[in-house]
């Protein structure tokens, strides 16, 4: 949230290791989103109704400029529970100590409902002269979002039917609703309604552990959320990041009216190695967010306070890339750069043909790889790459057509060679890019890389991944950044620019 000209994020952190337990609510605060100062943690389980965990939940700007924090406590009979808590002292921008009303729990789960499924409250909203919330929960098989009303913000009422549910898709965690413009990239406050607002409903699946999301309509005079699509409302939903990235959550940020997302990119060592480590998760970069004009999907984009760590830059113009080549960008540091790209396809007839049973992109890009030759691609970046490629991942489209000479394109993120290491989890990712290629045959690709974590945003934003990656040659200055074509078609570099990034100041 945004209070006094302070971003302060709170997030789920356990004091005395790296691994899971003794959850507490951390505290961070910032003037830039990029450089952080670490603060004593806002919450910890004390009372009766959070003695066993103080679990995740939202914030919410209340009338005077007054923050209230909503999370899920777990009783000392291990019921899951929703608490509230208040700054102590209002004229503290830092919102150092927290109060927790002795009128906790505010919502407590009903006899028909399961006491340990019954988590994450989301920021409230005003609508119908009451506060309205969501907590995530599922009920056998199908997940869904109760909702809930308050005309005070201390006594709630549960609404006669969930907001939304699906069958089938278990636990729905960290729930987020918010609207967004139908046109244009400023962010609403999360109250708004009107005929030109849409609203997205996302939900973290505990079973899968991704995001999907849906847009639609909200109907608040019956309390229903209706999917633009429903035949993508679940497992085959649109999803924020198709990599390493969940429990993620939006806010709006009042100072610079725009809707900001937070993701956890967690980790792929196993939690012995993490013990060991000392450290375990990262939040990804903030991005912005809104919605893409077609009305589709969401469109995401790495927030631009990030750019002021760039530094040394490099660029290059019009490169004819041939089949089978690559060739490296030097002038910066592989291990921690900001790379923007734009590919041409002047040979896009000549992509291969698309099977309509290929529907997992996943499987797509762990099936075809990066060294598999198609016709238009694979054609992309190899990053945290040792000098004789033992170690790397890549990054990389692949474009085919269907039979109506429509084009379908492929984004992977492949860290099955990210490293020697044998132990390591190192999953290839995919998504489908919904764009199209037959105006101008371009699509761009731009990746952050900070030793092990790249984040990756195609076609301005329209499919994002994640991924983590722990090499062991290509660590530091003996990382290399190499650009690639294995289709066997040329492709043009239309323009590259990188940049090496500087080192924000973290937690002092």
């Amino acid at each position: 949230m945004m209070y006094k000209g302070l971003y302060h994020l709170f997030y789920q952190y356990n004091p005395w290791g790296s691994i899971w337990g003794n959850i507490v609510w951390a505290h961070s605060v910032s003037k830039d989103l990029i450089n952080w100062k670490a603060l004593e943690p806002a919450i910890h389980g004390s009372e009766p109704f959070d003695i066993n965990g103080v679990w995740s939940g939202s914030a919410t700007i209340l009338p005077g400029n007054r923050p209230a924090i909503l999370y899920t406590g777990i009783t000392a009979n291990n019921v899951q529970v929703q608490n509230v808590a208040f700054p102590a002292n209002l004229s503290d921008p830092y919102l150092q100590k927290w109060v927790k009303p002795v009128y906790n729990p505010i919502i407590t789960p009903g006899p028909e409902m399961n006491i340990s499924t019954f988590r994450d409250p989301t920021t409230a909203w005003w609508s119908g002269g009451h506060w309205n919330i969501l907590v995530g929960s599922r009920r056998k098989h199908r997940g869904l979002v109760y909702l809930y009303r308050s005309r005070d913000f201390k006594t709630w009422t549960k609404a006669k039917h969930p907001l939304h549910s699906v069958s089938k898709t278990g636990m729905w965690e960290c729930p987020d609703f918010f609207p967004v413009p139908t046109q244009g990239k400023h962010g609403l406050d999360t109250s708004t309604m009107g005929s030109n607002v849409k609203h997205v409903l996302k939900v973290s699946l505990d079973i899968t552990r991704y995001e999907y999301y849906t847009i639609g309509k909200y109907d608040p005079i019956i309390n229903r959320y209706f999917p633009d699509n429903a035949e993508i409302d679940g497992w085959n939903g649109l999803r924020y990041d198709y990599g390493n990235f969940y429990a993620s959550k939006t806010f709006f940020d009042s100072e610079k009216g725009r809707r900001i997302l937070w993701g956890w990119s967690n980790e792929s060592w196993t939690p012995d190695v993490s013990a060991v480590k000392g450290w375990a998760g990262v939040q990804a970069i903030p991005r912005l967010l809104w919605l893409d004009p077609s009305g589709k999907q969401l469109l995401q984009w790495p927030v631009e306070e990030v750019e002021r760590l760039r530094g040394n830059k490099v660029e290059l113009k019009y490169h004819h890339l041939k089949p089978g080549n690559k060739f490296e960008i030097k002038g910066i540091t592989p291990a921690q750069a900001d790379i923007e790209v734009v590919f041409e396809i002047p040979s896009i007839e000549k992509a291969e043909v698309f099977d309509p049973k290929w529907v997992d992109p996943q499987d797509l890009c762990i099936r075809m790889g990066s060294s598999n030759r198609g016709g238009v691609g694979p054609f992309g970046l190899l990053a945290l790459a040792s000098d004789n490629l033992e170690e790397y991942t890549s990054v990389f489209f692949r474009v085919f057509k269907t039979q109506n000479n429509k084009h379908v394109v492929l984004m992977c993120s492949d860290s099955s060679s990210s490293s020697t290491e044998k132990i390591l989890y190192r999953p290839t990712f995919g998504g489908f890019v919904d764009v199209d290629l037959s105006a101008d045959k371009k699509i761009s690709l731009r990746t952050l890389i900070d030793h092990s974590i790249l984040e990756n945003f195609g076609a301005g934003g329209k499919t994002c991944i994640v991924s983590r990656v722990y090499p062991n040659i290509a660590i530091m200055d003996k990382a290399h950044l190499h650009v690639f074509n294995n289709g066997s078609e040329a492709v043009i570099v239309e323009h590259l620019n990188a940049w090496s990034m500087k080192r924000p100041r973290m937690n002092n």
